[in-house]
């Protein structure tokens, strides 16, 4: 099978990880197609037998960091309280269908420190070795596991509530 034909098959995988990762669906579905182009005009550089999927989650994870510092970097700060913003411009649709549950599950998640949240995400919804997610985020394989763990540990604490700020949103 092909290179391209296989990437087809990661795409599923990609968009979960990716909305996981962002909770916002046109940005992730973005970040899956850059991510696809990349891979798509890089596919000389995979090498035949190491591991597609990990391949494809290095890609996203590089260009999601490259994102991340070009937003922040041309960022735009509106205050809570600025009263030329009216309040509705802050308002997210709510998601009738999901649980409660998966929303502070979500929640807790997006409190997460951005390199334990990668880690989690990739080991617990992903279902990648602890190797493959070194080698997707170009860490030692001892950082994935103390990420892992710490993260694993405020995810328990954020979800009871004992983690300082965990305190989850009402929804009305």
């Amino acid at each position: 099978m092909d290179v391209r034909d296989e990437l087809m098959e990661h795409v599923p995988r990609l968009r979960r990880y990716a909305r996981a990762l962002i909770n916002n669906r046109d940005l992730a579905d973005d970040l899956v197609q850059d991510t696809l182009e990349r891979a798509l005009g890089r596919t000389g550089m995979f090498q035949p037998g190491t591991d597609l999927r990990a391949w494809l989650f290095t890609i996203m994870h590089n260009v999601f960091a490259n994102q991340a510092r070009k937003a922040s970097a041309r960022a735009v700060h509106v205050a809570v309280d600025d009263d030329s913003v009216h309040e509705s411009e802050f308002a997210v649709p709510s998601d009738q269908t999901r649980s409660l549950e998966m929303r502070d599950l979500d929640y807790a998640l997006q409190r997460l420190p951005m390199e334990q949240r990668e880690v989690v995400l990739l080991v617990g919804l992903e279902e990648m070795s602890y190797a493959d997610v070194a080698l997707a985020l170009n860490i030692p394989i001892g950082t994935v596991m103390s990420r892992l763990s710490r993260g694993r540990e405020r995810l328990r604490a954020l979800m009871a509530g004992t983690q300082p700020g965990a305190k989850l949103q009402v929804v009305r």
